[in-house]
């Protein structure tokens, strides 16, 4: 399957970046089969039409409310300093499922600016890819104070890496529901933001024997939920 991104209602509309791609890079000709999603759930299969400069789809068929994962999972994830790092961290959550993505600023984050845009056409790129139909939502940039303030302490863990503070192990955690994890910066949360989530009920979790880089930690994460799910 040849995927591209787009809308699906009112009516299919390939995206125009998604159309110069085709015509300049890929140089794909007229009557090839491609199929179109608006990354909600909806997908268009037909063929390519080109007109001039622009490219449209004779529809052969639409496909409305594709299943979506399940369980959902939501990372909330401190950026890291080398900003590569949290790229690969956004294509490889992206790619093993993982519904949504909350940057966080933490007291130990460094990266105060981040190219969201970038960072959510790196998520539609690898949900293209990896054949996926329901795009992750990515969050803006959000302070940590702001970002607990609506959590469930009943479906919220977080990852940290203080060995004097009681943590589960991630074994015990079934993943029958959606959930939310989080996962401090470089350095680690701070012991005040760590005190601050155990004050509010959310369990702290160890990720086992080594110490992992933030985006490492992530992708574990989200391999784990994804795992689960098959």
């Amino acid at each position: 399957m040849k995927l591209f991104f787009g809308e699906i209602f009112p009516a299919v509309h390939i995206n125009n970046e998604e159309q110069q791609h085709i015509i300049k890079v890929l140089r794909m000709r007229d009557g090839e089969e491609i199929s179109v999603t608006d990354g909600k759930g909806n997908l268009a299969h037909g063929t390519l039409v080109f007109e001039g400069k622009k490219v449209s789809l004779d529809i052969k068929e639409i496909q409305e409310n594709l299943p979506e994962f399940s369980p959902k999972l939501h990372i909330a994830i401190a950026p890291t300093k080398n900003i590569d790092r949290i790229e690969f961290f956004i294509e490889k959550a992206t790619e093993m499922a993982v519904s949504e993505i909350t940057l966080i600023q933490t007291e130990k984050t460094e990266r105060k600016n981040l190219n969201i845009e970038k960072l959510r056409k790196q998520s539609v790129s690898a949900s293209k890819q990896s054949l996926r139909f329901h795009f992750p939502i990515v969050n803006d940039l959000t302070k940590f104070s702001d970002f607990v303030k609506s959590l469930d302490p009943e479906t919220t863990f977080v990852a940290h890496c203080n060995e004097n503070l009681e943590r589960i192990d991630l074994k015990e955690i079934i993943p029958d529901k959606n959930i939310t994890f989080l996962i401090g910066p470089e350095g680690d949360f701070s012991d005040r933001e760590i005190q601050f989530l155990a004050e509010r009920g959310i369990k702290a979790v160890s990720l086992g024997n080594q110490r992992l880089r933030t985006e490492t930690a992530g992708v574990f994460v989200a391999a784990w939920n994804y795992f689960k799910m098959m």
